[in-house]
């Protein structure tokens, strides 16, 4: 198993491949919401922007925002301290419900929805300029090439980029199969375990920022299920 394990492998998830209305999506992203739960993603993320933002962010992007639960989980935690955001959620699908707005609304937070495909708007003039870019979840599922071509687009575009990833390691598949014990549908136990094969150990991620600016990086596992990864401009965030 460990051998499987020194590589990534990245094979297409079942989620990928359902309408947002199946049920079986349904149910995989109510899951979904369970495991960054347990794997304490949004106080992990919370920690890392505090610890890498030097004031309250006016433009915050997160890519590939899903049904927008992890980052009000998020916003819940920073709130106090960052007020007047105006956050900017892209994803290929609009699964964001009014609910959902009404609660970002409710700790102060405005709320924009991009639907599209996440290289293309990045890389037009149109994605304008940010002071965060973030991502969870999200970029273990494109291969090295795709990765390189994203942080290319994303340096420019802000002075400080933010990913929490599953970490790619023989504790973390194992768990992978206790899912069930929480009523994880067949497409979350399939999913979950492709998403290990396809995360990221050591400093793979920073090879693939561009070279010019890995200076700026920084990556480690924390826990046994999360691969952080870090780029920060210090000087545009007056840090030493």
């Amino acid at each position: 198993m460990a051998n499987d394990l020194d590589h990534r492998r990245i094979e297409r998830e079942l989620l990928d491949n359902l309408p947002p209305d199946d049920p079986r999506a349904v149910g995989s992203r109510r899951d979904l919401a369970w495991i960054n739960a347990l794997m304490f993603q949004s106080a992990i993320m919370a920690s890392l922007l505090k610890a890498s933002v030097r004031k309250s962010p006016t433009r915050f992007l997160e890519i590939g925002s899903g049904d927008g639960a992890f980052m009000l989980s998020v916003a819940k935690r920073l709130a106090r301290r960052w007020t007047d955001v105006d956050l900017v959620m892209l994803d290929q699908f609009n699964l964001i419900s009014d609910r959902r707005f009404a609660d970002f609304y409710a700790l102060g937070w405005r709320v924009e929805t991009i639907i599209d495909d996440v290289f293309e708007w990045i890389e037009s003039p149109r994605a304008g300029a940010f002071d965060v870019v973030s991502a969870n979840l999200f970029l273990h599922h494109f291969p090295d090439a795709a990765l390189k071509r994203l942080f290319l687009a994303i340096r420019p575009l802000a002075p400080v980029f933010l990913a929490t990833e599953p970490s790619r390691n023989a504790i973390a598949l194992r768990a992978c199969s206790l899912l069930h014990v929480i009523g994880a549908n067949e497409v979350t136990l399939h999913d979950a375990a492709a998403s290990v094969r396809a995360g990221f150990a050591g400093h793979e991620l920073s090879s693939l920022w561009p070279p010019d600016f890995r200076r700026q990086c920084a990556e480690r596992r924390i826990g046994p299920f999360t691969h952080a990864f870090l780029a920060v401009d210090r000087a545009s965030e007056g840090l030493p």
